[in-house]
Protein backbone atom coordinates (compact mmCIF):
# COMPACT_ATOMS: atom_id res chain seq x y z
CA UNK A 1 0.00 0.00 0.00
CA UNK A 2 1.13 3.56 -0.61
CA UNK A 3 2.25 5.68 2.28
CA UNK A 4 -0.52 7.90 3.62
CA UNK A 5 -0.41 11.60 2.79
CA UNK A 6 -1.12 14.41 5.18
CA UNK A 7 -4.76 14.17 6.40
CA UNK A 8 -6.96 17.05 5.33
CA UNK A 9 -4.86 17.98 2.27
CA UNK A 10 -6.09 17.57 -1.30
CA UNK A 11 -4.03 18.16 -4.40
CA UNK A 12 -4.75 18.91 -8.04
CA UNK A 13 -6.82 21.63 -9.68
CA UNK A 14 -9.86 19.44 -10.32
CA UNK A 15 -10.07 18.22 -6.72
CA UNK A 16 -9.56 21.69 -5.24
CA UNK A 17 -12.10 23.32 -7.56
CA UNK A 18 -14.63 20.59 -6.70
CA UNK A 19 -14.07 21.27 -2.99
CA UNK A 20 -14.72 24.98 -3.58
CA UNK A 21 -17.84 24.25 -5.64
CA UNK A 22 -19.21 21.99 -2.88
CA UNK A 23 -18.42 24.69 -0.30
CA UNK A 24 -16.19 22.37 1.69
CA UNK A 25 -14.60 24.23 4.63
CA UNK A 26 -11.17 25.11 3.17
CA UNK A 27 -8.65 26.82 5.45
CA UNK A 28 -6.27 27.90 2.67
CA UNK A 29 -4.97 27.04 -0.76
CA UNK A 30 -1.30 26.82 -1.69
CA UNK A 31 -0.38 27.65 -5.28
CA UNK A 32 3.07 27.24 -6.77
CA UNK A 33 4.73 30.57 -7.43
CA UNK A 34 4.65 31.76 -11.01
CA UNK A 35 1.47 29.92 -12.03
CA UNK A 36 -0.38 32.31 -14.36
CA UNK A 37 -2.17 29.93 -16.72
CA UNK A 38 -5.92 29.65 -17.22
CA UNK A 39 -6.47 27.06 -14.51
CA UNK A 40 -4.54 29.09 -11.96
CA UNK A 41 -6.54 32.23 -12.78
CA UNK A 42 -9.83 30.32 -12.57
CA UNK A 43 -8.76 28.98 -9.18
CA UNK A 44 -7.86 32.46 -7.93
CA UNK A 45 -11.26 33.77 -9.01
CA UNK A 46 -13.12 30.86 -7.39
CA UNK A 47 -11.14 31.22 -4.17
CA UNK A 48 -11.92 34.94 -4.06
CA UNK A 49 -15.62 34.23 -4.58
CA UNK A 50 -15.55 31.85 -1.59
CA UNK A 51 -13.31 34.10 0.53
CA UNK A 52 -10.54 31.49 0.70
CA UNK A 53 -6.97 32.71 1.06
CA UNK A 54 -4.36 31.65 -1.50
CA UNK A 55 -0.76 31.34 -0.36
CA UNK A 56 2.08 31.34 -2.87
CA UNK A 57 4.68 28.66 -2.15
CA UNK A 58 7.68 27.08 -3.81
CA UNK A 59 6.97 23.94 -5.79
CA UNK A 60 9.45 22.06 -3.60
CA UNK A 61 7.41 22.87 -0.51
CA UNK A 62 4.26 21.53 -2.13
CA UNK A 63 6.15 18.36 -3.06
CA UNK A 64 7.07 17.95 0.62
CA UNK A 65 3.46 18.47 1.68
CA UNK A 66 2.06 15.84 -0.69
CA UNK A 67 4.96 13.66 -1.83
CA UNK A 68 2.74 10.89 -3.21
CA UNK A 69 0.31 13.03 -5.21
CA UNK A 70 0.59 14.76 -8.58
CA UNK A 71 -0.71 17.99 -7.10
CA UNK A 72 -0.02 20.12 -10.22
CA UNK A 73 1.24 22.95 -8.02
CA UNK A 74 -2.10 23.31 -6.20
CA UNK A 75 -2.96 22.08 -2.70
CA UNK A 76 -5.88 22.89 -0.40
CA UNK A 77 -6.24 22.28 3.32
CA UNK A 78 -9.67 21.14 4.49
CA UNK A 79 -10.82 22.00 7.99
CA UNK A 80 -12.36 18.54 8.35
CA UNK A 81 -12.17 15.32 6.40
CA UNK A 82 -15.14 14.53 4.18
CA UNK A 83 -15.46 11.02 5.53
CA UNK A 84 -18.44 10.33 7.80
CA UNK A 85 -18.69 8.47 11.09
CA UNK A 86 -20.21 5.01 11.04
CA UNK A 87 -22.80 6.12 13.60
CA UNK A 88 -24.01 8.78 11.15
CA UNK A 89 -24.76 6.29 8.36
CA UNK A 90 -28.43 5.56 9.29
CA UNK A 91 -29.32 9.27 9.34
CA UNK A 92 -27.38 9.85 6.12
CA UNK A 93 -29.37 7.14 4.34
CA UNK A 94 -32.68 8.19 5.88
CA UNK A 95 -32.21 11.69 4.48
CA UNK A 96 -31.83 10.41 0.90
CA UNK A 97 -34.90 9.97 -1.31
CA UNK A 98 -33.73 6.69 -2.85
CA UNK A 99 -30.70 5.57 -0.85
CA UNK A 100 -28.27 2.93 -2.01
CA UNK A 101 -24.77 1.98 -0.94
CA UNK A 102 -21.49 0.75 -2.39
CA UNK A 103 -19.48 -1.50 -0.03
CA UNK A 104 -15.79 -2.03 -0.83
CA UNK A 105 -14.35 -5.04 0.97
CA UNK A 106 -10.63 -4.36 1.52
CA UNK A 107 -9.79 -2.40 -1.61
CA UNK A 108 -6.18 -1.46 -0.86
CA UNK A 109 -4.93 0.43 -3.89
CA UNK A 110 -5.58 4.19 -3.56
CA UNK A 111 -6.03 4.50 -7.32
CA UNK A 112 -8.72 1.81 -7.29
CA UNK A 113 -10.51 3.45 -4.36
CA UNK A 114 -10.38 6.84 -6.08
CA UNK A 115 -11.77 5.35 -9.29
CA UNK A 116 -14.54 3.57 -7.36
CA UNK A 117 -15.48 6.81 -5.62
CA UNK A 118 -15.64 8.59 -8.95
CA UNK A 119 -17.95 5.93 -10.41
CA UNK A 120 -20.08 5.94 -7.24
CA UNK A 121 -20.53 9.70 -7.41
CA UNK A 122 -21.42 9.56 -11.11
CA UNK A 123 -23.98 6.83 -10.43
CA UNK A 124 -25.62 8.77 -7.61
CA UNK A 125 -24.68 6.38 -4.81
CA UNK A 126 -25.62 7.73 -1.38
CA UNK A 127 -22.64 6.38 0.55
CA UNK A 128 -19.53 4.23 0.13
CA UNK A 129 -18.54 2.06 3.07
CA UNK A 130 -15.17 0.34 3.55
CA UNK A 131 -13.28 -1.30 6.44
CA UNK A 132 -11.16 0.93 8.64
CA UNK A 133 -8.29 -1.56 8.58
CA UNK A 134 -6.52 -3.37 5.73
CA UNK A 135 -8.04 -1.01 3.18
CA UNK A 136 -7.18 2.28 1.52
CA UNK A 137 -8.41 5.37 3.32
CA UNK A 138 -9.42 8.80 2.10
CA UNK A 139 -5.89 10.11 1.44
CA UNK A 140 -4.87 12.92 -0.85
CA UNK A 141 -3.83 10.35 -3.46
CA UNK A 142 -7.36 8.91 -3.41
CA UNK A 143 -8.92 12.37 -3.67
CA UNK A 144 -6.71 13.18 -6.65
CA UNK A 145 -7.77 10.07 -8.59
CA UNK A 146 -11.40 10.65 -7.58
CA UNK A 147 -11.20 14.03 -9.35
CA UNK A 148 -13.59 15.75 -6.95
CA UNK A 149 -15.86 12.75 -6.32
CA UNK A 150 -14.63 12.46 -2.72
CA UNK A 151 -16.47 15.72 -2.12
CA UNK A 152 -19.69 14.44 -3.71
CA UNK A 153 -20.31 11.04 -2.13
CA UNK A 154 -20.11 10.19 1.56
CA UNK A 155 -17.24 7.88 2.52
CA UNK A 156 -17.90 5.90 5.70
CA UNK A 157 -15.19 3.70 7.28
CA UNK A 158 -16.74 0.82 9.25
CA UNK A 159 -15.23 -1.30 12.00
CA UNK A 160 -16.59 -4.62 10.73
CA UNK A 161 -17.93 -5.06 7.20
CA UNK A 162 -20.17 -8.06 7.94
CA UNK A 163 -21.80 -6.34 10.91
CA UNK A 164 -22.25 -3.15 8.87
CA UNK A 165 -24.02 -5.14 6.14
CA UNK A 166 -26.20 -6.86 8.75
CA UNK A 167 -27.31 -3.50 10.16
CA UNK A 168 -28.16 -2.26 6.69
CA UNK A 169 -30.13 -5.44 6.03
CA UNK A 170 -32.11 -4.84 9.22
CA UNK A 171 -33.06 -1.47 7.70
CA UNK A 172 -34.42 -3.16 4.59
CA UNK A 173 -31.37 -3.12 2.32
CA UNK A 174 -30.35 -6.12 0.22
CA UNK A 175 -26.64 -6.89 -0.13
CA UNK A 176 -25.63 -8.09 -3.60
CA UNK A 177 -22.00 -9.14 -3.93
CA UNK A 178 -19.84 -9.26 -7.06
CA UNK A 179 -18.23 -12.69 -7.40
CA UNK A 180 -16.58 -13.86 -10.59
CA UNK A 181 -17.53 -17.47 -9.79
CA UNK A 182 -21.24 -16.78 -9.24
CA UNK A 183 -23.62 -18.53 -11.65
CA UNK A 184 -26.13 -15.68 -11.73
CA UNK A 185 -25.40 -12.75 -14.05
CA UNK A 186 -25.94 -9.24 -12.74
CA UNK A 187 -27.77 -8.49 -16.00
CA UNK A 188 -30.33 -11.23 -15.31
CA UNK A 189 -31.06 -10.27 -11.71
CA UNK A 190 -33.65 -7.68 -10.74
CA UNK A 191 -31.65 -5.54 -8.37
CA UNK A 192 -33.50 -4.26 -5.29
CA UNK A 193 -34.38 -0.64 -4.75
CA UNK A 194 -32.59 -0.54 -1.39
CA UNK A 195 -29.33 -1.95 -2.68
CA UNK A 196 -25.91 -2.46 -1.13
CA UNK A 197 -23.56 -3.43 -3.96
CA UNK A 198 -20.56 -5.24 -2.50
CA UNK A 199 -17.23 -5.41 -4.35
CA UNK A 200 -14.10 -7.18 -3.15
CA UNK A 201 -10.43 -6.33 -2.93
CA UNK A 202 -7.78 -6.59 -5.61
CA UNK A 203 -6.33 -10.03 -4.83
CA UNK A 204 -9.09 -12.32 -3.60
CA UNK A 205 -12.31 -10.42 -4.14
CA UNK A 206 -15.01 -10.52 -1.47
CA UNK A 207 -13.94 -12.31 1.70
CA UNK A 208 -15.86 -15.47 2.61
CA UNK A 209 -17.40 -13.93 5.72
CA UNK A 210 -18.61 -10.95 3.71
CA UNK A 211 -19.92 -13.20 0.92
CA UNK A 212 -21.93 -15.25 3.42
CA UNK A 213 -23.55 -12.05 4.67
CA UNK A 214 -24.73 -11.11 1.17
CA UNK A 215 -28.30 -11.89 0.10
CA UNK A 216 -27.11 -12.80 -3.40
CA UNK A 217 -23.90 -13.14 -5.41
CA UNK A 218 -23.69 -12.18 -9.07
CA UNK A 219 -21.03 -12.14 -11.76
CA UNK A 220 -20.31 -9.94 -14.76
CA UNK A 221 -20.43 -11.97 -18.02
CA UNK A 222 -17.07 -11.95 -19.84
CA UNK A 223 -15.34 -13.72 -22.69
CA UNK A 224 -14.13 -17.18 -21.69
CA UNK A 225 -10.44 -16.31 -21.93
CA UNK A 226 -10.67 -13.32 -19.54
CA UNK A 227 -10.32 -14.31 -15.91
CA UNK A 228 -11.40 -11.12 -14.13
CA UNK A 229 -11.77 -7.37 -14.28
CA UNK A 230 -9.96 -4.76 -12.21
CA UNK A 231 -12.06 -3.98 -9.13
CA UNK A 232 -12.69 -0.39 -10.16
CA UNK A 233 -13.77 -1.46 -13.66
CA UNK A 234 -16.04 -4.22 -12.32
CA UNK A 235 -17.53 -1.82 -9.79
CA UNK A 236 -18.25 0.74 -12.50
CA UNK A 237 -19.97 -1.84 -14.71
CA UNK A 238 -22.12 -3.08 -11.82
CA UNK A 239 -23.03 0.39 -10.60
CA UNK A 240 -24.31 1.47 -13.97
CA UNK A 241 -26.26 -1.75 -14.45
CA UNK A 242 -27.99 -0.77 -11.20
CA UNK A 243 -28.51 2.76 -12.55
CA UNK A 244 -30.06 1.33 -15.72
CA UNK A 245 -32.48 -0.80 -13.73
CA UNK A 246 -33.39 2.04 -11.37
CA UNK A 247 -34.28 4.24 -14.34
CA UNK A 248 -36.41 1.56 -15.99
CA UNK A 249 -38.24 0.66 -12.77
CA UNK A 250 -38.21 3.75 -10.48
CA UNK A 251 -39.59 1.88 -7.48
CA UNK A 252 -39.02 -1.84 -7.93
CA UNK A 253 -39.93 -4.20 -5.13
CA UNK A 254 -37.13 -6.05 -3.38
CA UNK A 255 -36.68 -9.58 -4.72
Amino acid sequence: MAQPDEPGLIGGFHAVMAALDKRRPITRIWLAGGRRDGRAEALRNAAADHDVKIVTAALERLDDMLPHVRHQGCIAELETASQQRESDLPDLLAAAERPWVLALDQVQDPHNLGACLRSAAAAGVTAVIAPRKRAAGLTAAVRKVAAGAAERVAFVPVTNMSRALARLQQDGFWAVGLDGQAQASIHDMTLPERLVLVAGGEEKGIRQLTARQCDALVSIPMAADIESLNVSVATGVALFEAVRQRRIAPNPASP
